[in-house]
């Protein structure tokens, strides 16, 4: 047997050999960085678009379509048209005398105030005409009136009671009746300064500092700390109104509801911490504000307790705090499909295509509801016609995004990607809506009631203290849903701060805004203010 004389590598060959290995693991090495570098620089450019938009560009989420390239346009198709020469007629010249107005209302019947409200001085302007005459020397035929809207800077008014101290002669004894009593004892603010107060503040978002300015230039003499006192003590007394709204809301079948951040106490030095109210919206058109100084999972339960109306369910965007809820609870979980469109907008520089098709097919859901509530349709009538034209449209939907996953090739990071995957773990939910018509498809109506907050906090900015955040949100809570129910804010705080501290209070649910509008409205209290104008 012969045996084989092994080949011998020449050691410059096999050096070479090693070398190009390397440099092939180099290559590929380097290939890979670049392409994630590739990505995370897209993902970072997409970051900057997103706040480059909040910064300077339209915050609305409106889908413009990208246009058709086969479609011409209409200058394409036809020539302009020539203009239509008028035919030129010669007319005399002469002189037209100018009108003369006597700035007179031509609707005096229907002004543009509402006279029950607001106070009318009357001017009586006299006529030179009548200047020198007796008074059988003329005759007065009728009048003509206009209006003027004017304002008194910082218009405050001092009520001044004046008590008559007697001396009765048969038991020589001396009487003097006592100071009216205000809604806060031994005050001297009266009701209607008090919800003035914080309808500036909570309402129109007039930081106390700055009424406390206003004050000081219309001539008073307090303190800063006094309003802050006012603001508080008030809120105090609405707190046992808003405790019964909110167990309105709880029990409520169908609840939205959210968080928002605000900067409320003091995390350190200098440093104010971060909390968060946790709106809840109920099924009667009632909102509340409940404070809390984090976002863990356990404050939607200490927010909506455990017992729920029987078919319960709790609409939601995708945080999972609602998902972690829904599932100790056993509510049904609906959630938002405004929040699922945001994600498919965002994707849409980066994937103008797709992200369009998935905001179309998103926009042709909401035109159904825009024929729902066209048609005014409720119960039965609605369930019915969204199971028979958008069921269809959802399943269609998905089976899309389904498709999108199995034919591209995009990387998880990519944005699109995210919102796929945003939309298709959330199927179930999203179609809830579907089968009943009690439930919305989005939580744009708890996002509408909850404006306010960030609308202040851009100008009262923070809270002092948590106190003042849970003090905030009970004001907010009365304030909004008197919007919501067409009620004027200011009367109807100066009637329930007066009637609350006599109320049953296994009645006090009756102050709340929207039976207060049923049992009080005809006929509210009034601060002394308003008889003293009237």
């Amino acid at each position: 047997m012969l045996n084989a004389t092994p080949t011998r590598v020449h050691p410059a060959a096999q050096a070479s050999g090693l070398a190009a290995v390397a440099m092939a693991e180099l290559v590929q090495t380097q290939a890979t960085t670049i392409a994630q570098l590739n990505e995370q620089v897209k993902g970072l450019k997409h970051q900057i678009e997103w706040f480059k938009r909040q910064l300077f560009g339209r915050k609305s989420e409106r889908f413009a379509p990208l246009p058709d390239a086969q479609q011409m346009h209409l200058g394409e198709l036809m020539a302009p048209l020539e203009p239509e020469v008028a035919p030129e007629q010669d007319v005399p010249a002469h002189k037209r005398r100018k009108t003369r107005r006597d700035f007179s209302d031509d609707s005096a019947s229907a002004p543009f105030f509402d006279e029950s409200k607001v106070p009318v001085q009357i001017i009586q302007v006299p006529n030179p005409e009548a200047q020198g005459l007796a008074r059988e020397q003329y005759e007065v035929i009728g009048e003509k009136t206009s209006h003027r809207l004017a304002q008194r800077p910082g218009s405050y008014v001092v009520l001044k009671y004046v008590r008559p101290v007697i001396k009765r002669l048969d038991t020589q004894t001396l009487h003097c009746p006592s100071a009216p009593a205000g809604v806060i004892e031994g005050s001297r603010a009266d009701v209607s300064f008090v919800v003035g107060l914080m309808v500036d503040k909570f309402a129109w978002h007039l930081p106390l500092y700055r009424q406390h300015q206003r004050l000081v230039d219309a001539g008073f003499k307090l303190s800063r700390p006094w309003l802050t006192q006012l603001a508080q003590q008030g809120a105090q007394l609405l707190e046992p109104i808003y405790e019964a709204q909110f167990d309105s809301i709880r029990a409520s079948r169908v609840k939205a509801m959210d968080e928002t951040p605000i900067k409320a106490g003091r995390a350190g030095p200098g440093k104010m911490g971060t909390g968060f109210y946790w709106p809840v919206y109920g099924q009667l058109d009632e909102v509340c504000f409940p404070y809390f100084e984090s976002r863990r999972h356990e404050h939607v339960q200490q927010a909506l307790g455990l017992s729920q109306a029987p078919g319960a369910v709790l609409l939601s965007d995708g945080y999972e705090a609602y998902a972690s809820y829904a599932k100790r609870t056993g509510v049904t979980h609906a959630q938002c499909w405004i929040h699922t469109r945001r994600t498919f907008f965002e994707a849409k520089d980066a994937e103008p295509q797709a992200a369009g098709e998935a905001l179309r097919q998103i926009g042709a859901l909401y035109k159904i509801e825009e024929e729902i509530r066209g048609k005014k349709l409720s119960g039965q009538n609605k369930r019915v016609h969204r199971l028979t034209h958008s069921k269809p449209l959802v399943e269609q939907f998905f089976e899309w995004v389904d498709h999108q996953f199995e034919q591209q090739g995009l990387l998880p990071s990519n944005p699109l990607t995210k919102a796929l995957a945003y939309a298709r773990e959330r199927k179930a939910q999203l179609q809830v809506f579907l089968d009943d018509p009690d439930v919305p498809m989005d939580t744009n109506h708890l996002e509408r009631a909850l404006r306010p907050i960030p609308m202040g906090k851009k100008n009262w900015l923070f809270c002092w203290t948590e106190v003042g955040a849970q003090h905030a949100g009970i004001v907010q809570s009365l304030i909004a849903t008197c919007r919501l129910h067409g009620i004027d804010p200011y009367t109807y705080l100066v009637d329930v701060l007066q009637r609350v501290g006599q109320h049953p209070a296994a009645r006090v649910a009756e102050l709340t805004p929207r039976r207060w509008k049923q049992h009080f409205a005809d006929n509210p209290l009034r601060s002394d203010l308003h008889a003293a104008i009237a």
